[in-house]
This record gives C-alpha cells, sequence and structure tokens, in this order.
C-alpha cells in the first residue's frame, strides 16, 4: 500500500518540541510517519515515541515502515483517547505532543475515500472507515440540521439553498456518490457565485467531513487531554487547517496562559489563579518555499504551548 503525505510544517513542529533524546513522545495523528520519523531521529535508545492514528491503513503503513524500531509503540485509535492511551501503557506524562488536524494527502488523493470533490467515489469521509459515514449524513439528516453543519462548519453562504436542494433530490433518489453531491451544490448555489473562491463544492466537503469525524465536537476537551499529558516543562504543538479548529485551539491555549481572573479594582489577588502554561509563538504559517511545494499546505498554521504547572 502507498500511503504518502507530505508533513506541512515540518522542521518548524518538529523543532517546536525542543526535543530531549532521552525523552517520551506522541504523535496523535502519525498518519505516513513523517513528523515521527523527524521526532524518532532525535531520540537515543532510552527515548519513546508512542504514535496515534485512526486510520487502519495509516496503521498497517505505519507497522511496516516502524517495524525495525524498538523505542516505538502503535496504536490505532482516537487523539481523543489520549487519557486512555495512556493508561493502557503505563505512561505517566509525555515530554511533548504533537497533532496534525488535517486530512492527510492519502486520505484526499484514494478516491475511494470519498473525501475528494475532485473524484467521483462512493459517499465516505471517515477517517477511522468506521461509523457514521458522508452518505448517512447526506441522506438522513433533516433540512434544518444539514444546513446548521453546512452554515457552521463550513461557514458556507448558501447553505440553506444547498440544504433544501439535497433534500428535494434524496426524495426522488439517495445519493450515493461524491459526483451526486457536487452537482447538487453547483445548482444551488447562483452562477455568479459558482465562478468565485475556488471549488463550489470544498464548503460543504468540509463541513460534511467534520461532521462525519467529530472533528470540532471533540476538539476542546481533546486538547485539554494533550496538555494535561504533559510533564512539567512537556510541550503540545498543534497544526490546524481551517479557522474553526485553528479557533478552538488557539482559544484552548488562551485558557491554558490566564492567570488572575479578580476585578481589576482589586488592590492584590485573591484567586489565586496562576497560568497553566506558556505560549511558545502565536503561530506559525508555512514559508513561500513551502507553499511552492506543497500548495494544500497553505491554511496551516502551527500553535505551541509549555506547560508551566
Amino acid at each position: 500500500m502507498d500511503f504518502n503525505h507530505i508533513s506541512v510544517l515540518f522542521n518548524e513542529t518538529v523543532d517546536s518540541l525542543n526535543i530531549n533524546p532521552d525523552g517520551i513522545y506522541a504523535d496523535c495523528t502519525a498518519g505516513g510517519g513523517g513528523h515521527s520519523k523527524a521526532i524518532l531521529d532525535r531520540l537515543s535508545e532510552k527515548g519513546r515515541l508512542v504514535m496515534i492514528d485512526q486510520d487502519p491503513e495509516a496503521i498497517e503503513n505505519l507497522k511496516i515502515k516502524f517495524a525495525s524500531d524498538n523505542n516505538v509503540i502503535i496504536i490505532k485509535d482516537n487523539f481523543s483517547e489520549l487519557d486512555s492511551v495512556m493508561q493502557e501503557l503505563g505512561i505517566e506524562a509525555f515530554d511533548g505532543v504533537i497533532a496534525d488536524l488535517g486530512v492527510s494527502s492519502h486520505q484526499i488523493d484514494t478516491p475511494e475515500r470519498g473525501f475528494s470533490f475532485h473524484y467521483d467515489a462512493p459517499l465516505d469521509m471517515r477517517m477511522s472507515k468506521s461509523g457514521i459515514s458522508a452518505k448517512d449524513v447526506v441522506n438522513t439528516y433533516s433540512e434544518r440540521d444539514l444546513t446548521r453543519i453546512i452554515s457552521c462548519y463550513g461557514e458556507e453562504k448558501f447553505a440553506k439553498s444547498i440544504a433544501r436542494l439535497i433534500v428535494a433530490r434524496r426524495a426522488k433518489e439517495p445519493f450515493e456518490t461524491t459526483f451526486q453531491l457536487v452537482e447538487a451544490i453547483k445548482d444551488a448555489i447562483p452562477a455568479r457565485a459558482r465562478r468565485e473562491g475556488g471549488h463550489p463544492a470544498r464548503r460543504t466537503f468540509q463541513a460534511i467531513r467534520i461532521e462525519v469525524n467529530g472533528e470540532i465536537e471533540r476538539l476542546p476537551s481533546s486538547v485539554e487531554k494533550m496538555f494535561d499529558s504533559l510533564r512539567v516543562g512537556g510541550i503540545l504543538s498543534i497544526i490546524t487547517f481551517h479557522s474553526l479548529e485553528d479557533r478552538a485551539v488557539k482559544n484552548m491555549f488562551k485558557s491554558f496562559t490566564e492567570g488572575c481572573t479578580c476585578p481589576k479594582d482589586f488592590p492584590v489577588c485573591v484567586c489565586g489563579k496562576t497560568p497553566r502554561g506558556k505560549l511558545q509563538f502565536k503561530s506559525v504559517s508555512p514559508s513561500e518555499e513551502e507553499l511552492e511545494r506543497n500548495p494544500r499546505s497553505r491554511s496551516a498554521r502551527l500553535r505551541s504551548i509549555v506547560k508551566l504547572k
């Protein structure tokens, strides 16, 4: 199986961890193993790396790719279950954790996975290849719920029109393929709008994918678990790919850095709250050189935080 993935913000992400050769690290979205390999290269024989991914194809590839590495543990799970993974492995804390929240190049470029609006394929979009699929969402969700999802997760201003047409067309024939959905989206959007802002199906496909995989719903609690998994001085670095998840990560990081919450007119602090973390930087975006090599990295943002207590 060919599992190719271009790791975004590669050097910036690995460097942000300030790796201790004897430390314990977790790649919560190991994918094709790009970031993992770079971390592993900086570890000594005493160091350990836990690779987590929910995609069974990624896990199969990782087990082959890292078969000869004795200090690697590969786990099929979602990073939202990091606390359970740690308990299972008997790990008390990590020196560093990374998560790349984007869809992998392999997932997008494998037509039968149904992630891309460029290929005609079965409606799927499941990263874990289990649970509800895009087909289930499109064919069973109410017009109101479809409107909400497409508007909130896709930030699509024509969400109501798209949802209405989806419901009307599925009453005659269920949606089975990506191109059926693309056609409905195009027909629901005014001609002038279709010619602006990239592919007209991009935002709706993003919204349905987010719903299928619970990407936004579980993100705040997942970030909390990743931060809590760190030892004091440990580092959490997260790559986001659209404004919704970046906003969620930014807000969680902000909550970790908040100190005293007493009213400003109090002469002294009585709440006793001090920051739990310190930002390494606000955010890092891909360089022009990276954008030329990998246009898909354009929306990527890297955020990193150090645990203080």
